[in-house]
């Protein structure tokens, strides 16, 4: 992901090198068999970790040097169709599943059965775990990275380190991690101990170092993105350099296709990042093993293969402004399109999320949407207002105080129990109309464990 924002930023002057560069990644094809997921209109990459001992990695266990590798971290990077967020999906790696049947790394036919999900990577590799993901969740991975500890290691030295926090002192000599509590800027053999240690920090759990991965990840996404990477030549190479060295890819994932993608995704940034980790339960004859909540889990595949909309939780122990409720917003819809019948459209997809809209009707005509408010609301309009920018896809426009004059409406008949109170807000639908994000269904058992730019570090 973060590759993908590096090289929207090069011109064409560079293709040459960058073209370089993409010879030098390793590549397997993904060829999970012939039944799969339909195609959405999303992009799904899936991301595992190798534990592999062989070459450079043999100083974390010679003893397993040769024996293959298996994986602790898998994970489902999911960017929506239109490309204005992205969710990573984190599966415990504990998890109890039914893994289907499978060609295993040696060629065998690897039978099908209750197993613990990384068992898919570590008999059958790649494919099997595409095979194994597809099968539990129905939505289509288009591509996959590895990435392994040395490589790992190389990237977050390449950017400078990351900060992170500890709540308390931490001795892991497993993991190789050593360091008082507090905020520390790690480097990569400090961050890899630091995502790898799993008894040193939390509960013990992998749901615990899950979360603490996933919060690594956001800030090493802002860091490449906020932190003067891109306008950094020797740091940027640096970088470049460092990621073909740590990753292994489909052979799909081209450069052309890269730079498609990157494309796709440049308005992304890491505040649109959110991780979730698949809601699970005990596994009833195993107290150290998990498997799928359902419906939660159920649920949550369906509310992904939809794109809806996944909210985080407040952050513990900060308060929150009051929010305001969609029910209590009173909204007059006005097109400026030009567009016949499109005040109703819109109308109808925001009565639908719970607004009382009062008015629909016509405004002069204009390119870009506007939400605005009467000044004389100014002191309480900007909440309402806020409301209804936020329901937007793509970009959340900045509400404006004053309002257009617009050139007829009429009565729009409220699904609302009872017109509210309060300013009234002015959505002017402008020729760039991003559209309405769809209403989230993610279950409640899964909100706590959303992670995002906001999440603090020190928890």
């Amino acid at each position: 992901m973060a590759l993908t924002f590096v090289l929207v930023t090069t011109v064409l002057g560079a293709y040459a090198y960058y073209r370089n560069l993409e010879g030098d990644i390793p590549r397997e094809p993904i060829d999970p068999g012939a039944s799969r997921p339909p195609e959405t209109g999303a992009l799904n990459v899936l991301l595992v970790g190798s534990d592999s001992r062989d070459g450079d990695n043999r100083k974390y266990g010679a003893t397993s040097v040769g024996k293959g590798e298996r994986t602790d971290t898998i994970m489902m990077l999911h960017i929506s169709p239109n490309r204005d967020k992205a969710t990573m999906i984190s599966f415990p790696r504990d998890s109890m599943v039914v893994i289907p049947e499978c060609k295993g790394r040696n060629g065998a036919v690897l039978p099908g059965g209750i197993r613990q999900i990384n068992s898919a990577f570590n008999d059958g590799g790649i494919n099997c775990t595409v095979k194994t993901l597809e099968a539990l969740t129905n939505i289509k991975i288009n591509h996959f990275v590895k990435v392994d500890f040395t490589g790992f290691k190389g990237i977050i030295d390449a950017i400078g380190g990351i900060e992170i926090c500890l709540p308390k002192p931490v001795n892991d000599p497993k993991a190789k991690l050593v360091l008082g509590a507090g905020r520390h800027v790690v480097n990569g053999e400090q961050a890899l101990g630091y995502v790898r240690t799993r008894y040193a920090l939390g509960d013990g759990s992998d749901l615990s170092r899950i979360q603490r991965q996933q919060v690594f990840l956001n800030q090493v996404l802002e860091k490449v993105t906020d932190g003067g990477l891109l306008t950094d030549p020797i740091k940027l190479n640096g970088f470049l350099q460092a990621a073909v060295q740590a990753v292994t890819v489909d052979d799909g994932l081209t450069l052309d296709r890269m730079l498609d993608i990157a494309n796709s995704v440049k308005g992304l940034t890491a505040k649109e990042l959110k991780g979730i980790t698949v809601p699970v339960e005990s596994y009833p004859t195993d107290k150290n093993r998990v498997q799928f909540s359902q419906p939660a889990a159920g649920n949550f595949f369906e509310s992904v293969r939809n794109d809806d909309e996944v909210t985080a939780s407040p952050t513990p122990g900060k308060s929150a402004a009051p929010k305001i409720e969609n029910e209590q917003v009173r909204v007059q819809v006005l097109n400026a399109t030009g567009e016949t019948g499109k005040a109703i459209q819109v109308a109808d997809e925001l009565a639908a999320q719970g607004f009382a809209v009062i008015e629909v009707g016509n405004a002069p005509a204009t390119e870009t949407t506007a939400i605005r408010y009467a000044k004389k609301d100014e002191q309480d309009g900007q909440a309402y207002a806020d409301a209804v920018a936020g329901r937007l896809s793509k970009d959340k426009r900045t509400p404006v105080a004053g309002k257009v004059k617009p050139l007829n409406t009429q009565p729009y008949t409220s699904k609302a129990a009872k017109v509210p109170e309060g300013p009234i807000v002015q959505l002017v639908i402008g020729k760039d109309w991003p559209g309405v994000r769809v209403v989230s269904a993610i279950p409640d058992s899964l909100k706590d464990k959303v992670v995002d730019n906001t999440t603090d570090p020190c928890l």
